[in-house]
């Protein structure tokens, strides 16, 4: 009993006087974004509700369930796992220019290291670093101009080279160093 220590009455324990939690720690995903629909095939978006510092957590990965096959809906989230996300955060499309990096060995979303995010922006994120082989690939229309890749196929078609300068989970460094090492390797036997 000597080493306890007296509470602090300045500590806020209670719920009421708390608040509810910051949305990114108490997964509260329409506190974060709101999606729009259009007619069509593949026409809805998400965009965001919040303003966040360029780096901050935008909100964690959580609710998912594993996959035996990879779809157009799941995301790759390790060498050998593909998740549904079970959530809103299924209407965060791809960009060449995303405004989100999607952490998976953090299982976290993130603004990118390169801008803020405003109330309003346009939800995204670069399919090629949490893909490494994707389902399903499709025509960008992402509208990033020169930066845009215009197909998108995953990261194994892309190469690493034309990757510099994205955020890329370890798996998908990983699988494209081996891819890397292998055609060097097949080159040298011819």
């Amino acid at each position: 009993m000597a080493n306890m220590r007296k509470p602090d009455e300045n500590h806020v324990t209670s719920a009421e006087t708390v608040g509810p939690l910051p949305a990114w720690v108490n997964p509260d995903l329409e506190r974060l974004l709101v999606i729009k629909k259009a007619d069509g095939d593949f026409r809805s978006w998400a965009e965001s509700r919040v303003n966040l510092p360029a780096g901050a957590v935008f909100a964690r990965i959580v609710g998912v369930s594993t996959v035996a096959e990879p779809s157009w809906s799941s995301v790759q989230a390790g060498r050998n796992l593909h998740i549904e996300l079970n959530s809103d955060l299924v209407f965060i499309n791809h960009s060449c220019a995303p405004s989100l990096e999607w952490d998976m060995e953090k299982w976290e979303v993130r603004v990118s290291k390169d801008r803020d995010l405003k109330k309003g922006d346009l939800l995204s994120f670069f399919y090629p670093s949490t893909e490494f082989q994707m389902a399903q690939a499709f025509k960008c229309w992402c509208g990033a101009g020169e930066k845009c890749f215009g197909q998108i196929e995953g990261a194994a078609k892309l190469g690493a080279g034309r990757l510099d300068g994205y955020f890329m989970n370890g798996y998908i460094k990983e699988m494209l160093d081996e891819a890397s090492s292998k055609t060097i390797e097949n080159a040298h036997q011819t």
